[in-house]
């Protein structure tokens, strides 16, 4: 089965065409919340049994260790670009964004390789929570450097939002569930296995289909971008991708794990660091870096982007 008629995916397709379409279609809040936790969760879960299954091998330290160079260097690439052709707030805003990742684009890609036989390996998922905070420390000390607005009151700290970000809720639940998964093992894997096998599918399709109503939602600010942040939305993950296949090629990644890394340097954070941006970056527009994350990125990434890092790291790695 093709990627792009996986049932998840079409239920996005689904979602952003009532969106735009404007229908009443909607997910309530709650159950979304409870959908991304749920998620997020059963991801953690699934690296931890992996991890206590296989351990930590050498190639496993060799992609988290390109995961956290791929994390610095995409926010400092995407600053010295974009501050050619935005305002630098925005470019550092921008960045920042691109420079960290999205879980549900993770999660999506996780479960399409595993209907592949390419599943990545359970260090995978902590190389993704170790990927969320560094473009956000950059920006932060970037920012300070750019001094074009005061700090954020007589007490405030441009630490906090790194504080923040490290100890957001999606950050706590994956090292969570990665940990208990890790320590349960075998016994846990059986016990959990209705919760992180059966349900997944489907409870990720329902989720999806409220994702496709958001990016909808996103399409206004996007036509207000200029085309130069709307080609970076489109060429720089593309580009990030491919960077990060000759690298997963140099140290010899599995092709799962290689096809994973690209993923993640090719997505972009719209929950975390955008909410962190707001405290971190006040002076950037939060409709410009969530608009071009969540509107152009994300369904890039899902619809087409997903399918071509798969192919890509097969054709170059095998498998």
């Amino acid at each position: 089965m093709m990627p792009l008629l996986d049932p998840a995916v079409l239920f996005f397709a689904v979602g952003l065409l009532a969106g735009v379409l404007r229908s009443d279609l909607e997910v309530p809040p709650q159950v979304a919340r409870f959908l991304s936790l749920y998620l997020l969760m059963a991801l953690g879960l699934k690296g931890g049994f992996a991890l206590s299954a296989g351990g930590l091998p050498a190639d496993g330290l060799a992609a988290i260790g390109l995961a956290l160079v791929m994390a610095t260097l995409v926010p400092l690439a995407g600053w010295w670009l974009l501050r050619r052709v935005a305002a630098p707030a925005d470019a550092l805003a921008v960045a920042a964004a691109y420079g960290s990742v999205s879980a549900v684009t993770f999660v999506t890609a996780h479960q399409q390789l595993e209907q592949l036989g390419l599943t990545p390996g359970g260090h995978m998922t902590a190389a993704m929570v170790l990927m969320e905070s560094p473009a956000l420390l950059i920006a932060l000390m970037l920012r300070s450097r750019l001094a074009t607005t005061p700090a954020h009151g007589s007490g405030g700290s441009l630490l906090q939002p790194v504080r923040e970000a490290c100890t957001h809720g999606t950050q706590l639940l994956l090292l969570g569930a990665l940990a208990i998964g890790w320590i349960s093992g075998e016994h846990g894997q059986q016990t959990m296995k209705p919760f992180t096998g059966d349900l997944f599918k489907g409870l990720l399709a329902f989720f999806l289909l409220d994702m496709g109503v958001q990016v909808a939602r996103q399409l206004g600010a996007v036509r207000q971008a200029s085309g130069w942040l709307l080609a970076y939305a489109v060429l720089g993950p593309l580009t990030h991708a491919l960077i990060a296949l000759l690298l997963a090629g140099l140290v010899g990644l599995s092709t799962g794990d290689a096809a994973m890394l690209m993923v993640l340097a090719a997505s972009a954070s719209y929950i975390v660091v955008p909410a962190a941006l707001r405290q971190a970056v006040p002076e950037a527009n939060p409709a410009l870096y969530l608009g071009l994350a969540l509107g152009v990125t994300f369904p890039l990434n899902l619809l087409l982007g997903i399918p071509l890092y798969t192919a890509m790291a097969r054709s170059w790695l095998g498998g």
